[in-house]
């Protein structure tokens, strides 16, 4: 197993550091190692990010039959250990990109980059119910496009008012045999013309100032506990799934005073570059619009290639 060079000043000394370890990070890892660079992983309490709350994966590459989220992320970490990169399983505290070699903390350990890819992901906004957390990756999922073949012919609700919640709903009628739309508000913000789609899909039940207070369930859910926001009345459906769309916050905490953000707090990038020389960015921290298994992997793939190039230079 690579465990890096040791500069003068005793300090361990990479030639890539990878920051995350969900699809992308891992793709990275298993390009960077494969080319015999030492690369150090860092994927914090457990690898995988969202894919490992994801019960089914079919829209995979190679897996005709399906795999389940933890199955296939124990596959990428094999992989990646096949290739000889270094995997830490605790939480990066901060980083230093004001020069080279760039600098990366890990509790007291400190490790220096000739290259960073950062992969950290990204978090989707939650309810904040227990039960919520419960059932996430058994009925509760935040993607309609990865899991909406779960739900044919079934009975799903959609929480959301913004563009998101609205097209994913209109996605899922292609599957589930019925949708309602719950949202907090008296009206949607999304877009005219997808508030129109639904409106004309009859598939598609609408209610406002409601709002999700419990998801029910035994292994599995099977129904919601709703509330109105006005009359505080409450009472009990039955659904086969909820889908949470209110939205998605970037994790990008650590570079806040080290890289370009946008408003909404994503990396600033050209593709997969920043504008500090030698650091990527790979993975849903850079992808607002397709947020899938296969494109954070190609991403992943792209950093990874960028790095040996920026190396090679050097």
């Amino acid at each position: 197993m690579h465990t890096g060079y040791t500069n003068r000043r005793g300090i361990a000394l990479y030639d890539v550091i990878i920051i995350g370890g969900g699809p992308a990070g891992l793709t990275a890892a298993i390009y960077t190692g494969r080319m015999k660079q030492k690369t150090l992983l860092a994927v914090g309490p457990s690898a995988g990010g969202q894919i490992f709350l994801t019960y089914q994966v079919d829209n995979y590459p190679g897996f005709p039959e399906g795999i389940t989220g933890p199955d296939l992320v124990d596959r990428l970490v094999k992989q990646v250990e096949r290739f000889g990169a270094t995997i830490d399983e605790r939480m990066v505290d901060s980083v230093d990109f004001s020069s080279q070699p760039y600098k990366v903390r890990i509790k007291d350990d400190v490790f220096e980059a000739r290259s960073v890819i950062i992969a950290t992901g990204s978090k989707n906004r939650e309810l904040g119910l227990e039960s919520e957390a419960k059932y996430m990756g058994r009925g509760v999922f935040v993607c309609a496009t990865c899991d909406a073949a779960l739900y044919e012919d079934q009975k799903v609700v959609v929480v959301g008012g913004g563009d998101s919640a609205v097209q994913e709903a209109v996605d899922l009628t292609k599957f589930a045999a019925e949708m309602l739309i719950v949202h907090r508000g008296s009206e949607f913000s999304a877009a005219k013309y997808l508030i129109d789609e639904a409106n004309e899909n009859e598939k598609i039940k609408i209610r406002f100032n409601t709002e999700i207070i419990e998801v029910l369930g035994g292994d599995y859910v099977t129904g919601a506990r709703l509330k109105d926001t006005v009359s505080g009345k409450e009472w009990e459906i039955d659904t086969d799934g909820v889908l949470i769309a209110i939205g998605w916050d970037p994790n990008t905490e650590l570079f806040m005073d080290q890289l370009e953000l946008t408003e909404e707090g994503y990396i600033v990038a050209d593709d997969v570059k920043t504008q500090i020389p030698g650091v990527f960015v790979a993975g849903d921290i850079n992808d607002t619009v397709y947020r899938q298994l296969a494109t954070a992997c190609g991403s992943g793939c792209r950093a990874a290639l960028e790095a040996e190039q920026f190396l090679s230079k050097k």
